[in-house]
């Protein structure tokens, strides 16, 4: 809510002051452009406790280094957990900027309009607790925005593709930048503002971790990949920008005792986001956010074509190989599996959506020729089992057709289909037909694998599609603007799975022993299966 100027909680704009020798010195201090933030910070500024009311801010050892931090780094990037004076801290730099650093335009942009107006407001109560002698005049004192005599502005907003765009900005500060929905908006925003950055505008950027996809995560794992061409370590990291990361125990207020009661209070996933900063996924991801969390891909050992292998085929396995095909017109990517039995291995993969429909079998082609032959390279004696399929529905019909042209006797290893259940009576089809309980049967028995750590998943893209295939009603997608290709092969991989483990016992054994207590499906809230 605007203020009037003529009240006494602003200052009109060039009001005259006798300053004393005490007041000078004070200016002085705080407009010193190394030790001036925490000074004013320290000795000039008030905030509002939750439960204490008015106070003197006294900035605890992180903040400290937090403000450090904003004024040293032109490119400052900070993960702190929740309610740890993140927000106070950003409106003590930034109305010290705006004070002592005339001419300036500040953009405060948050993910939501209630969190630009907190900082605004936490701004102007900061504003109106400084005396008169430190703080500039205002010209207008409004809810989005304030003008100081001095020529500086202060504007808050929030996070959008045009935020910031054309604008000469000298600071920006991105508010949990981490949880700007969707996540293509806050990308847009990154691309449009980069070249207002490039002439010379500070960015500070802070939030509690979201996704490890998102546009927070990337800036933050350049921030910290921080070692030059000679192995020695920099300040910052390759994208400019200085990383800070705050614990919750640094919070003097906080010990073992309350994590033991915050941890109840909202759970060990939440806990381990919020609290220890972690890269959790707080969306109703398929596979629990604690296991993606854990799961780290691995570099291909080598490549056929565009064809990635994890794994080198040896004698004595079982393969198979999984085909989800798309039109190939620049839409939907094709995606192959390939896995290792028994061991449950992904050992291979492809996807391209540009890939016309006649190759996408050609690359299957070739990579059951691969396993083939790497198998008899080892053991000329071996006889390598192999088995394929694809999805039978709309454009696997296209798919299946181009297995006929192409001749199944051209094809290394066994088309393996799904056999009709007893009791049913249709006409026999070739390949599997995918429904919504077959494909949410398919989904609890992948997350069995996956969660009790019977199934090895060797690709970082696939493990990025496993981040973004959330609950869509009564089944599971990839959120929007995302693919999940890699998955729904994996899907027709876990079925194929189903099927030779009704003949193989090894497959049988490792199929049905559940050793490892399971996370329930989110949209069930138990697990059958």
């Amino acid at each position: 809510m605007s203020v009037s100027l003529q009240g006494n909680l602003v200052k009109k704009a060039h009001k005259k002051h006798k300053y004393t020798d005490e007041e000078i010195k004070h200016l002085k201090k705080c407009a010193d452009p190394k030790k001036g933030p925490l000074y004013f910070a320290e000795n000039f500024l008030s905030i509002q406790h939750p439960t204490k009311g008015a106070i003197k801010f006294k900035p605890y050892s992180y903040q400290k280094k937090l403000l450090k931090n904003y004024n040293e780094n032109r490119f400052s990037i900070s993960m702190l957990p929740r309610q740890t004076g993140k927000t106070t801290c950003a409106s003590a730099y930034l109305l010290w900027y705006a004070m002592f650093n005339p001419d300036s335009q500040i953009l405060i942009a948050a993910h939501k309009y209630a969190g630009a107006q907190d900082i605004m407001n936490r701004f102007r109560y900061a504003y109106e607790s400084v005396p008169d002698f430190i703080r500039p005049g205002v010209y207008s004192y409004n809810r989005n925005t304030i003008e100081f005599d001095n020529g500086s502005r202060v504007k808050a907003t929030t996070t959008t593709e045009n935020t910031g765009r054309g604008m000469s900005l000298s600071v920006i500060y991105c508010d949990e930048f981490a949880f700007v929905n969707p996540p293509t908006k806050a990308k847009e925003f990154w691309t449009a503002l980069s070249p207002t950055l490039a002439t010379g505008g500070k960015c500070l950027i802070t939030s509690t971790p979201n996704s490890d996809e998102d546009q927070f995560a990337l800036i933050w794992k350049e921030a910290n990949k921080r070692f030059d061409e000679y192995g020695n370590d920099k300040i910052v990291g390759t994208n400019g920008f200085y990383a800070m990361k705050a614990h919750w125990n640094e919070h003097p207020d906080r010990d073992e005792t309350w994590a033991e009661a915050e941890r109840a209070r909202i759970g060990e996933e939440r806990f381990r986001r919020e609290h220890e900063c972690e890269f959790l996924i707080f969306d109703e991801t398929l596979i629990n956010s604690i296991t993606l969390a854990d799961m780290e891909g691995v570099p291909p050992v080598e490549t056929t074509g565009q064809v990635r292998w994890y794994k080198r085929p040896t004698p004595g396995h079982t393969y198979m190989v999984s085909l989800d095909p798309s039109m190939g017109t620049g839409g939907d990517f094709a995606g192959i599996q390939v896995f290792e039995l028994p061991t449950f291995e992904q050992v291979g993969e492809w996807h391209h959506n540009t890939t016309p429909m006649n190759q996408q079998i050609r690359i299957l082609q070739g990579i059951n020729k691969h396993i083939y032959d790497t198998i008899m390279e080892q053991d000329a004696s071996a006889t390598p089992q192999i088995f394929y399929s694809m999805e039978n529905n709309t454009i696997g019909e296209a798919a299946l057709l181009r297995v006929m042209d192409i001749g199944e006797e051209n094809i290394q290893g066994m088309f393996l289909s799904e056999p009709i259940r007893k009791g049913h009576r249709r006409k026999f089809r070739r390949g599997f037909n995918t429904t919504a309980k077959f494909k949410i049967d398919a989904c609890t028995k992948f997350k069995e694998l996956i969660e009790g750590g019977k199934m090895k998943i060797n690709s970082q893209l696939l493990i990025s599609e496993l981040k973004d295939f959330v609950a869509s009603g009564l089944s599971f997608k990839a959120k929007p603007g995302q693919h999940d290709d890699l998955v729904s092969a994996c899907l027709l991989m876990t079925r194929m799975m189903k099927v030779l483990a009704d003949f193989d016992p090894k497959i049988f054994e490792k199929w049905t022993d559940r050793t490892s207590e399971l996370t329930p499906m989110p949209i069930f809230g138990s697990f059958t299966g």
